[in-house]
């Protein structure tokens, strides 16, 4: 049997923990990778980034790894919304979107 300490315990709980709620910024990304955008308004993202920066400077400082990991993955994901917004979309995109749907282009 494997004796661990309940400070094991509880960093395999947050990262767990982390880790399940990182897995829903990486599904929202993995949608807007898909549609080649993003599916939130830009403020959502830029506010975002800005409590991510933040969040993260006090989990560096609280030298803490789970708080480290899960908020410097998401932060790169709110980073690359940001860049999916700033992107012109692919000549032919809005025919293609109205095709798809059945609408007249």
């Amino acid at each position: 049997m494997i004796h661990a300490d309940a400070q094991s315990v509880w960093l395999a709980i947050g990262l767990l923990g982390q880790t399940l709620f990182g897995a829903r910024f990486v599904v929202q990304w993995l949608h807007s990778e898909t549609l080649g955008k993003s599916r939130f308004p830009r403020v959502f993202w830029q506010i975002s980034v800005a409590a991510g920066v933040l969040i993260l400077a006090y989990a560096i400082h609280r030298r803490d790894p789970v708080f480290i990991s899960g908020e410097a993955m998401t932060l790169a994901i709110f980073c690359r919304n940001l860049q999916l917004i700033s992107r012109k979309p692919p000549a032919g995109a809005a025919t293609e979107h109205r095709s798809i749907h059945g609408e007249a282009p």
